[in-house]
């Protein structure tokens, strides 16, 4: 996964999901829950890549953000339960899919 449609495209198949844009700045894209209009993920431009935000258990923050260099505390959300994931190719496909899942299923 290295662009925003790629990542919308995997959010928007999960059930009771629809895409928007909160801000004025087009560059923001959030995916919501249908029914209470949470967001699990905050999809971006940053410094050339496509960024993630994606909610994770504080359990396995610190664990994804030692075994990949491309997860970091979230830019602009809380640092706790918020992972940034940069989608440079470092990251695979599956532990990106698995992120968003979790982010999905935390924030039902």
């Amino acid at each position: 996964m290295k662009t925003k449609d790629e990542v919308l495209a995997y959010c928007l198949d999960m059930p009771g999901t629809y895409a928007d844009q909160p801000f004025r700045d087009k560059n923001w894209t959030v995916a919501r829950h249908c029914g209470s209009a949470k967001v699990f993920a905050w999809v971006f431009e940053r410094d050339g890549c496509v960024w993630v935000n994606a909610k994770c258990d504080p359990e396995w923050r610190d664990a994804l953000r030692q075994r990949f260099a491309s997860v970091v505390p979230a830019y602009h959300l809380n640092k706790t339960h918020w992972n940034s994931i940069i989608l440079d190719g470092t990251v695979p496909d599956e532990d990106v899919r698995s992120m968003l899942l979790e982010s999905y299923e935390l924030t039902r």
